[in-house]
């Protein structure tokens, strides 16, 4: 599950940091707004002063000089024209282009796209742009158009993992509910073939009885994998030497019943490879890869090989490798899909099921290697 999460906890993450960000640029708008009203208040006070007062204070062009100053830290950029289209004033207006003519004019019809220009016959015309207050305003509804999707993104994501949940509910109770009544028939299989074991005498027989016998138990180690679905895997010591012995030793002896000329066999160093997970879940991912291993042969005299090697940056690596056709490289990105199959019968569940146990039931990687010939899967586990 841990896979799953990363898209839900990206979408929240991404929800609450433009929630933070639209909540803090809504009060700096806010205490923007607040300043521009104060100046304007302030523009009128010293307006109505001048009219009404003859005081030095009050003098028309000590007024106008104020004007101008608050005019200037408002950040509105303005340039005023003549009649004849000649710069008479400027405020706000960039560095770069002041004192270069054309680029003003350049500016002057930027300004012109954005507002129409005040037009008066005492001094010409007067060209206003946008202050940064204007221009983040706009950005607001992209932003928040942006928000509506991502919650809505959000919310169907949920749906769609909500159904999942409930399918995956349903077939796990399917599979411990198949477990349950698996167990009485088996439980009479094992006493029927105890009692084989004591009344059949020769060599044929035994073998066939303690064969019977070994597959009985592999169908209650099948039954009891089917009781695991669904629950939180085990921690446990796992020997990897032994692993890869057990589950080549097993398919080797039968092999000739599955695919004909084909030779399994397990290599792995001297040395005790350990590693941590549920072992039961484990043997169940090799059976995967080992089967899948035995029908890409399709009948041909190849080998199997089942290995285990320690990494050098730590953890181990589980490998199953045939010397069969390989898997074409338009399939490679398909091959672990739920459904997908390259068999008239397949059902498709096999490797997707194998990578979900290995990636988020034991942290690790199931991935398909490069190889020069045939196919190799290679389990990374850590140490």
């Amino acid at each position: 599950m841990k896979r799953r999460r990363w898209p839900v906890l990206i979408m929240v993450i991404g929800v609450l940091v433009l929630l933070a960000w639209y909540i803090g640029y809504t009060r700096h708008v806010v205490t923007q707004l607040r300043g521009a009203a104060a100046a304007q208040g302030r523009m009128y006070a010293r307006i109505y002063e001048a009219l009404q007062d003859t005081s030095v204070d009050a003098d028309p062009d000590v007024v106008l000089q104020d004007l101008s100053r608050e005019i200037s830290e408002s950040g509105l950029p303005l340039v005023v024209t003549d009649r004849l289209g000649r710069v008479t004033g400027t405020a706000n207006i960039p560095d770069d282009i002041e004192g270069d003519t054309a680029r003003l004019r350049n500016f002057i019809v930027e300004l012109d796209r954005k507002n129409p220009p005040i037009a008066d016959r005492a001094i010409g015309a007067v060209h206003l742009g946008d202050n940064g207050l204007v221009t983040g305003l706009q950005v607001i509804p992209v932003l928040q158009a942006f928000g509506i999707v991502l919650l809505v993104g959000f919310g169907v994501y949920a749906l769609i993992e909500r159904g999942r949940a409930d399918r995956e509910k349903v077939w796990a109770g399917m599979a411990r509910e198949a477990a349950h009544q698996l167990g009485t028939p088996l439980s009479a299989l094992a006493g029927w073939i105890e009692l084989l074991g004591e009344t059949v005498s020769g060599g044929t027989a035994t073998r066939a009885v303690q064969a019977m016998g070994q597959d009985l138990q592999r169908l209650e180690r099948v039954s009891h994998r089917f009781e695991r679905i669904g629950r939180p895997p085990r921690d446990e010591t796992v020997d990897c030497n032994a692993l890869v012995d057990q589950l080549a030793s097993y398919f080797a002896a039968r092999a000739p019943t599955l695919a004909r000329t084909v030779r399994i066999r397990s290599e792995h160093p001297s040395e005790a490879l350990i590693t941590h997970g549920d072992r039961v879940l484990l043997e169940w991912v090799l059976e995967v890869l080992i089967k899948n291993a035995i029908d890409a042969l399709g009948g041909r005299n190849g080998e199997v090989v089942v290995s285990a090697r320690p990494l050098p940056e730590g953890g181990v690596r589980i490998r199953v490798q045939d010397d069969g056709p390989g898997v074409p490289r338009q399939l490679r990105k398909r091959i672990f899909d739920a459904g997908f199959s390259t068999k008239d019968r397949g059902w498709g569940i096999g490797l997707s099921l194998a990578r979900r146990i290995v990636e988020e039931n034991h942290d690790g990687r199931l991935v398909l290697a490069e190889t020069d010939r045939g196919a190799a899967f290679d389990i990374i586990l850590r140490g």
